[in-house]
């Protein structure tokens, strides 16, 4: 039997999950970023990795059959089902500084580093999610684009804990870039046994 949650835009929810457990992110209607970040339900000071999870998988790309780590190296989740197969691993949560940087426009703006900071049991100072369904590509220079996401109406991601752990998932913020396609729409999430 599934759990299923309902992320409305620019919100955010939080979930415990059980090791061997599996969680869905569907993107609802397409064009729609999730940023998901994880910490272990015995020890908030072991938590997602982005960094790490690009070292141990010696790649920018979360590729299926592959592990999303810990600051502390070990396996948190392993990636079982992806419509998509593009998320990025680069930007962290956009925050009201992000905006009033970018945009001008950080007074009162939802964001995704609020959005998930409200359901862990250590706020972080700075979050580093993997943003599922997010399409970015790096030049040869270096420069790092945002394109629209790839992912259609439905399109699903499903990863298993490797562990126990508490998981926040954000209906990304931006509606004034190609992060979202301009428009930002619902998450669903859920939760099932093994």
């Amino acid at each position: 039997m599934a759990e299923k949650f309902r992320i409305a835009p620019c919100s955010g929810g939080g979930f415990d999950l059980k090791k061997g457990q599996r969680i869905t992110v569907e993107d609802v209607s397409g064009g729609q970023v999730a940023d998901f970040f994880a910490e272990c339900a015995k020890n908030p000071e072991e938590f997602l990795s982005t960094a790490v999870t690009i070292d141990c998988n010696e790649s920018l790309r979360l590729k299926l059959g592959e592990c999303v780590y810990t600051n502390l190296y070990r396996p948190m989740f392993t990636l079982i089902y992806d419509d998509v197969g593009v998320h990025d691993l680069l930007f962290p949560s956009c925050r009201r500084e992000m905006y009033d940087f970018f945009y001008q426009n950080g007074q009162g703006h939802p964001n995704c580093f609020d959005n998930i900071n409200r359901f862990l049991a250590k706020p972080r100072p700075i979050l580093q999610p993997v943003n599922l369904f997010m399409h970015t590509t790096v030049s040869p220079d270096g420069k790092i684009v945002i394109h629209p996401p790839l992912s259609q109406p439905g399109s699903r991601v499903v990863l298993r804990a490797e562990m126990d752990v508490r998981v926040a998932v954000a209906a990304c913020s931006v509606s004034e870039g190609a992060c979202n396609a301009r428009h930002c729409s619902p998450i669903r999430v859920w939760i099932e046994e093994a």
